[in-house]
């Protein structure tokens, strides 16, 4: 995506992403209300972004069917207790943004904010100020790890990329 069409959508994709996150945290659930909204960004400031930016219809048009195609590989992989459903349901929300990325630079960067994710966690986890700050959090002694707060990093992360220049 063009800087430009990045720069549309990200305001929107940064609060939802911390959102998500911090919900997954908190409760161990990604909520429909942000996965819809999320999705809601993609049909409304994706619209705008055609009218106003170089995002092409055909690929706002395709987002929706990779957002179908993930949704269905999601629930596959629920059925199988690979992953949870909030966080199948918030990938295929997701996926519209990677219309036109490079899918090994893609899982490359989602292996890293997983890494980062798990090793931030952990470490929070970890330090009593801030355990006692956030002593209701599920995710402190669920065996289960907040898998939205690594799906948000990569969504945001890529975002954020796109301003960087092309080596």
């Amino acid at each position: 995506m063009a800087p430009s069409t990045v720069a549309v959508f990200l305001p929107f994709v940064l609060a939802i992403g911390v959102w998500v996150s911090w919900s997954d945290m908190k409760f161990m659930k990604i909520p429909n209300k942000a996965v819809m909204a999320l999705l809601a960004v993609w049909l409304v400031v994706g619209l705008i972004a055609v009218l106003l930016t170089p995002l092409p219809i055909k690929a706002w048009a395709f987002g929706w069917a990779l957002a179908a195609i993930v949704l269905a590989v999601g629930f596959v992989a629920n059925a199988a207790g690979l992953v949870g459903a909030g966080d199948a349901k918030f990938a295929a929300a997701m996926a519209p943004f990677f219309v036109g990325g490079n899918l090994r630079a893609i899982l490359a960067l989602y292996a890293a904010c997983l890494l980062g994710a798990f090793a931030a966690h952990r470490l929070a986890r970890a330090l009593p100020a801030f355990r006692r700050a956030s002593a209701d959090w599920a995710s402190w002694t669920n065996k289960d790890f907040p898998m939205g707060l690594a799906l948000a990093g990569t969504l945001i992360f890529y975002l954020f990329a796109q301003f960087l220049p092309v080596l």
